[in-house]
């Protein structure tokens, strides 16, 4: 009966931890020089999706650069909003406001909503949202979003809108609706608080 010969085994495990040891230091150098070279132009298209969304919904007659005169409040939960005031020769035609709600069905909501001066609003724009295909995501439809138009919380009961009371929830997508609603009324009441500074 002849024997097997066995190699050494500490000789192969030490070469398997070198070999995944340079392969991780690799993987680390190539996601470190990815970063290097794309942050900048993830930060620049940041700022243009900033810039996009409040022409989206505030007036067009401003001539200052909203984001240059960025000031942010902070609101119930100690959470920075960015607002953004539009202005025409020195005068506020209208305040953008970047909120979320942490009450979506899936993940973060993210809205950019415009409100004019006597904080009506103007229009609401969708950042992000990752709700259900279908059902959830229909709050970035214009025909949701056309029920929030011309709104004014001060005449709102509790200053908040309310799904089933003011707002035409989206049929099988309440929880989307209510966190949408919930984003508004918090940039409603960060507009308010900011104004009182």
């Amino acid at each position: 009966m002849v024997e097997e010969k066995k190699g050494p085994i500490s000789s192969n495990f030490f070469t398997m931890v070198f070999v995944l040891t340079i392969v991780a230091v690799l993987s680390a150098l190539a996601l470190g020089l990815t970063y290097v070279t794309t942050k900048d132009r993830i930060r620049l298209n940041s700022q243009l999706e900033t810039q996009r969304a409040i022409r989206k919904v505030l007036p067009s007659n401003y001539d200052n650069d909203p984001t240059r005169d960025r000031y942010t409040v902070s609101d119930e939960e100690g959470e920075a909003l960015s607002c953004f005031p539009a202005r025409r020769d020195g005068k506020l035609v209208g305040t953008a406001i970047k909120t979320y709600s942490d009450e979506g069905f899936n993940e973060r909501i993210e809205l950019m909503v415009g409100f004019d001066p006597d904080q009506r609003i103007i229009d609401i724009y969708v950042c992000e949202q990752s709700e259900t295909p279908g059902l959830g995501n229909k709050i970035g439809q214009a025909s949701f979003i056309e029920q929030f138009r011309n709104i004014s919380l001060q005449q709102v009961p509790g200053f908040e809108l309310v799904v089933g009371r003011e707002i035409d929830g989206i049929t099988a997508a309440t929880i989307s609706s209510r966190a949408f609603c919930d984003a508004v009324n918090r940039a409603y009441r960060v507009l308010s608080r900011g104004r009182k500074r």
